[in-house]
């Protein structure tokens, strides 16, 4: 019975002590996921933190109250163990302190491994970044080339933009200047119309006179010369009276004596200076009526000449009046080309003034995207910087690991 009890007392405490082994593997690697944790911790703050102070105070408190809870452990298993004797304690100590030191060599080339890894990948991230900051760096180098270019043809435009300005408005002053002469020629071609058209009245007027002159004349020589000839027909009638009374006379003379036929002579005699008369006649008649025609055919001949002078002087008026309204023409088609051309320079100078406006702030853009630019420059040189101090640090954390 004895040994019954004896050996069932010792199935119960063989069985407590698999249990408490079995517990301590299920929290040996619960702990060794926390030392790791507080390693990578630990390297983590190799950081420059502001509250790194306080989380190397919060990892010792860590690490202290895992070392106070595997002495708890291990106090434990003391307890159990003291009824059986000291040498199934020496060995399962001993078999115990193998396994740990075992299971701890393990973890603990597991761990370097984890850590030789974990400090590679860290290495290898270093450099990408390291290679993508550069990267950065030059990118935002390029823009800043970009960006100085830009404000430099900005800048150009400006000052082309200004001259154009200049330029547009010295011929805004010219189409006004010429505007204003176009304006004062117009009353000066009004008033040269009027002139014409007076000149034209004028003639006009003259010609009326000349051809009512001309009418006159026309009738005075044409009434000269039918008077002429009726005085021609009455000497001659007076002429054949005479010669009847001669024929008479000599008729008497045959049928008296010789004494008659003397009278008969003295009549005769007579007879003849009737003639005489009336040739004189006939000759006065002709000279008047010859010094008529010439008068007549030399004012109408100066007449003549001065209608055709008048006539020429008519169509020079009209070629004049021709001329200036021509001018007049072309003086409207240049107000008003002018006037269009004034609309346009206007419109032309509100779209550079448009732009002109526009260009700072377009200027004011550019200033702030290169002040962004230098900013995040500024920011990618800080985080170089670090990562450089960093990198000898995690370098000489490899070499110990590898030693």
């Amino acid at each position: 019975m004895n040994q019954q009890n004896a050996f069932q007392s010792f199935k119960t405490k063989i069985i407590k002590i698999n249990q408490l082994l079995l517990i301590l593997l299920r929290l040996l690697p619960l702990l060794l996921l926390l030392i790791l944790l507080l390693l990578l911790l630990r390297l983590l703050l190799l950081i420059p933190l502001p509250l790194q102070r306080l989380l190397l105070l919060l990892l010792l408190l860590l690490q202290l109250l895992l070392l106070l809870l595997l002495l708890l452990l291990l106090l434990l298993l003391l307890l159990l163990l003291r009824l059986l004797p000291l040498l199934l304690l020496l060995l399962l100590l001993l078999l115990l302190l193998l396994l740990l030191l075992l299971l701890l060599l393990l973890l603990l080339l597991l761990l370097l491994l984890l850590l030789l890894l974990l400090l590679l990948l860290l290495l290898l991230l270093l450099l990408l970044l390291l290679l993508l900051l550069l990267l950065l760096l030059l990118l935002l180098l390029l823009l800043l080339l970009l960006l100085l270019l830009l404000l430099l043809l900005l800048l150009l435009l400006l000052l082309l933009l200004l001259l154009l300005l200049l330029l547009l408005l010295q011929l805004l002053l010219l189409l006004l200047l010429l505007l204003l002469l176009l304006l004062q020629l117009l009353p000066l071609l009004l008033l040269l119309q009027l002139l014409l058209l007076l000149l034209l009245l004028l003639l006009l007027l003259l010609l009326l006179l000349l051809l009512l002159l001309l009418l006159l004349l026309h009738t005075a020589t044409t009434t000269t010369t039918t008077t002429t000839t009726t005085t021609t027909t009455t000497t001659t009638t007076t002429t054949t009276s005479t010669t009847i009374t001669t024929t008479t006379t000599t008729t008497t003379t045959t049928t008296t004596s010789t004494t008659t036929t003397t009278t008969t002579t003295t009549t005769t005699t007579t007879s003849t200076t009737t003639t005489t008369t009336t040739t004189t006649t006939t000759t006065t008649t002709t000279t008047t009526t010859s010094t008529t025609t010439t008068t007549s055919i030399i004012l109408l001949l100066l007449l003549l000449l001065i209608l055709l002078l008048l006539l020429l002087l008519l169509l020079l008026l009209l070629l004049l009046q021709l001329l200036l309204l021509l001018l007049q023409l072309i003086l409207l088609l240049l107000l008003h080309l002018l006037l269009l051309l004034l609309v346009l320079l206007l419109l032309i100078i509100l779209l550079l003034l448009i732009l002109l406006l526009l260009l700072p702030l377009l200027l004011l853009l550019l200033l702030l995207l290169l002040q962004l630019l230098l900013f995040l420059l500024l920011l990618l040189l800080q985080l170089l910087l670090q990562l450089l101090q960093l990198l000898p640090l995690l370098l000489l954390l490899l070499l110990l690991l590898l030693l």
